[in-house]
């Protein structure tokens, strides 16, 4: 069975009002879209379905967590996820496309797809900067990631700075003769 189908609304046989649906949303949902960033996931999709003559109100709302890797210790973190949003069905004969807002369906359809939108609502809500509370990273990937002060950095300039033998001792006296104008006016 294809997992996306487990995300889906029989819509013809309801009556006009409000109706409630849940949904969970798990790894296997992420492995179907095929995505990289998120590994696994344990969220809960709670649907109020509205339907009127000529349209359907899906009102979203998303809670739980996903698993990503760590921005700072590249290890497993999981990340809250909180969404709420509110996604317009409208019937029409001719083929629109889906604008993230707006799903349009053919009149003949029986069943709205909701696979897609919980998904991208999911990608959506991660935060921008993905890290373990505080305190909660594997020390010693960040001791192996460790950013070097200002400090340090200038201490190791300095000793690169420095000549090494008499090939650099060379090398310095070239550069002298180059920016000097004494290189060229030999080579004519």
């Amino acid at each position: 069975m294809d997992i996306t189908k487990g995300y889906s609304i029989a819509y013809k046989g309801l009556k006009n009002g409000a109706h409630e649906f849940d949904f969970e949303v798990g790894g296997a949902l992420f492995e179907a879209f095929g995505s990289t960033e998120i590994k696994d996931g344990d969220c809960r999709a709670h649907v109020v379905l509205t339907r009127a003559e000529t349209q359907l109100t899906a009102d979203v709302a998303i809670r739980g967590g996903v698993v990503v890797a760590c921005d700072r210790c590249l290890e497993d973190c999981c990340v809250p996820i909180e969404f709420e949003g509110r996604l317009l069905v409208k019937f029409s004969d001719e083929v629109h496309e889906y604008d993230g807002e707006v799903l349009w369906l053919l009149p003949g359809e029986d069943e709205l797809d909701l696979a897609q939108y919980i998904y991208e609502s999911i990608v959506l809500s991660l935060p921008y900067q993905r890290v373990h509370p505080e305190g909660e990273c594997d020390p010693e990937m960040l001791r192996r990631f460790r950013i070097v002060s200002g400090e340090e950095f200038a201490e190791i300039e300095s000793r690169s700075a420095e000549p090494k033998g008499a090939g650099w001792e060379k090398l310095a006296a070239l550069k002298e003769r180059l920016e000097s104008g004494e290189a060229g006016a030999e080579e004519k």
